[in-house]
C-alpha cells in the first residue's frame, strides 16, 4: 500500500479529531541527548500547526539554540498520529504526534535530531537503499526511583512465581501497540528484574519514534503501578547492564542487499562492507551510541558487553553478530550491533551506525575473518597478534575520539556535533571532581 502524502495524512488525523472530539493534542520533540520533549495544543490550533506550525523558545532546549537566536517553529507530523492509552484523570482521548523543527522562515532546522536521521536517510536512498532496524531495549524494574531494589530474582526467559513483573510487560505490550508500535517478543532478562520488549522490523525514521514512545510508556506504566522503570546502562554494580543491541540492514525495494546465496556465511558483498565500516568507525561513534558516563560502567569485559572490535556468527561476546542464515529467511539477513545502550538517543544512534557502514560499502573496506572464540579469554598479546582492538574505555576516551571524526561530524551535521561535544565534556568535568561511595569506603579510614 502506498504511503499517504502529508495532505492526505492530515485530512485523515483532522477527520479522527473531530469524529472521537478530541480536545487536546500533544507534540513531541527531542533534544540532543534524546529527551522527549512536549507541549499541548487544543483542536482550535490544529489545523494552524499543519500549515504554520507552532511557535516555541528554543533558547531552553538543550542543544538548540542561543539566546540570540531563540525562536523555533515546531510542525506536527500528521503521519505520527496517534491516540494515546486512556488515563483516568481523562474524559477524553487525547492525540500525539512528532515533530520536525524549524527556523521561523521555514528552513529546517539542523539541530533537530529528527532532521539528522532524515539526511542520513536520504543519503541511503540516493544510493538506492531503505535503512531497516530493529533494537532490543532491555531495561530494570526497582521498587521505587531512590533505590535499586528489585521485583524479583528471575532470570534469563524465567516463568515462574519469581516474575512478578509479567502484568507491567503486558500492559505495556497492550498500550505500544495501541500506539502503532508492533512488538515481537517481551521477556525476562538475564539480570534479577531485567526485562526486554522488542519491537517488529521497520523504517528507521518509524523505529527512533518507536524508541521514544517506547521508553516513556514503559516508563508510564511502570509509575502508575508505583514501580520505577530505568534504561541506565548499569545501575547495579556485579550484574549484567542493560543494552540496545541494534539489527540492521539496507534493501532495495523488497531485496535484501545484505543477503547473497552463494555468498560466504550467505552475506554479500555490500552487506561485508556495511559490517567492516562498523567496526572501523565505532570507537569514533561510541559517544553517540554510549552517551553517559555510566555507559562504561557497563561496556566492561564478562557482563555479555562487547568492548573488543570482533564479529562473529555465534559468539555474543564480540562487538558484532550476525544470526546464521535459515533457509527462506533470507529478508532477516542482517547484522546487529551489541555495543549500544537503551539511554541514547536513537535518531543520533541510528544516524551515525548508517554513515558507518556507507562508508564501508563507498570505501569497499573488507572485515577480519569472524572470531568464534570468546575473545574475553583471549590474552592481550593474541588479541593484538589477531588485530582486535577495543571500544573506548570511559565517555572521556570516547569524547576525544569523536572530536576528530570527520565521519561522525559529516554524520551529525556542525551544530548538532560542536553542541554534542561540548555537553559531554562538561558531563565529563562533572563527573571527575565527584567523591563518590567507593572513595570513601575505600579511603577515609586509612588516609
Amino acid at each position: 500500500m502506498a504511503a499517504k502524502s502529508r495532505a492526505e495524512s492530515t485530512e485523515q488525523v483532522l477527520k479522527i479529531v473531530k469524529d472521537k472530539e478530541i480536545k487536546f493534542i500533544r507534540l513531541w520533540f527531542t533534544d540532543i541527548l534524546g529527551f522527549l520533549k512536549s507541549f499541548t495544543i487544543t483542536v482550535e490550533e490544529l489545523e494552524g500547526a499543519f500549515e504554520e506550525g507552532m511557535g516555541f523558545d528554543g533558547s531552553s532546549i538543550e542543544g538548540f539554540a542561543r539566546i540570540d537566536e531563540s525562536d523555533m517553529v515546531a510542525k506536527p507530523d500528521p503521519s505520527t498520529f496517534r491516540l494515546l492509552p486512556f488515563q483516568e484523570n481523562e474524559r477524553r482521548p487525547v492525540g500525539r504526534m512528532f515533530c520536525d523543527i524549524f527556523r521561523p522562515g521555514g528552513e529546517a532546522f539542523e539541530g533537530d535530531p529528527r532532521f539528522v536521521l532524515r539526511r542520513n536517510l536520504k543519503r541511503a536512498a540516493d544510493l538506492g537503499y531503505t535503512f531497516y532496524v530493529g533494537p532490543e531495549l532491555e531495561y530494570f524494574y526497582f521498587k521505587d526511583d531512590a533505590t535499586t531494589v528489585p521485583l524479583d530474582q528471575g532470570g534469563y526467559f524465567d516463568l515462574t512465581v519469581r516474575d512478578t513483573a509479567h502484568d507491567l510487560r503486558r500492559e505495556t505490550v497492550v498500550a505500544l501497540e495501541d500506539l502503532g508500535v508492533g512488538i515481537e517478543y517481551s521477556h525476562h532478562e538475564v539480570a534479577p528484574s531485567q526485562h526486554e520488549i522488542d519491537m517488529r522490523y521497520n523504517d528507521a525514521m518509524i523505529m527512533a519514534d518507536s524508541v521514544m514512545t517506547y521508553r516513556l510508556i514503559v516508563k508510564e506504566v511502570a509509575m502508575n503501578h508505583g514501580v520505577h522503570a530505568t534504561f541506565m546502562p548499569k545501575p547495579v554494580f556485579g550484574i549484567n547492564g542493560s543494552g540496545m543491541h541494534v539489527h540492521q540492514s539496507l534493501f532495495k525495494g523488497n531485496r535484501n542487499t545484505f543477503f547473497d546465496e552463494k555468498g560466504k556465511y550467505f552475506l554479500s558483498r555490500t552487506a561485508l562492507n556495511y559490517l567492516a565500516g562498523l567496526l572501523k568507525y565505532a570507537p569514533e561513534f561510541t559517544s553517540v551510541t554510549n552517551q553517559w558516563v555510566n555507559s562504561f560502567k557497563r561496556l566492561v569485559p564478562g557482563y555479555e558487553a562487547p568492548v573488543y572490535l570482533s564479529w562473529a556468527r555465534h559468539n555474543r561476546s564480540d562487538l558484532i553478530r550476525v544470526p546464521e542464515y535459515r533457509p527462506g529467511r533470507e529478508k532477516a539477513t542482517r547484522v546487529e550491533m551489541r555495543s549500544p545502550d537503551p539511554s541514547c538517543n536513537p535518531y543520533l544512534a541510528f544516524s551515525v551506525m548508517l554513515a558507518a557502514g556507507l562508508e564501508g560499502i563507498e570505501k569497499g573496506l573488507e572485515p577480519p575473518e569472524p572470531v568464534e572464540e570468546n575473545v574475553y579469554e583471549m590474552t592481550p598479546e593474541i588479541r593484538k597478534k589477531r588485530g582486535i582492538g577495543t571500544l573506548p574505555a570511559s565517555l572521556e576516551e570516547a569524547v576525544q575520539l569523536t572530536e576528530k571524526s570527520k565521519l561522525v561530524r559529516k554524520a551529525l551535521g556542525d551544530h548538532v556535533f560542536d553542541a554534542f561535544i561540548a555537553n559531554k565534556k562538561i558531563e565529563c568535568d562533572n563527573y571527575r571532581i565527584q567523591v563518590t561511595d567507593y572513595e570513601l569506603k575505600r579511603y577515609l579510614p586509612i588516609l
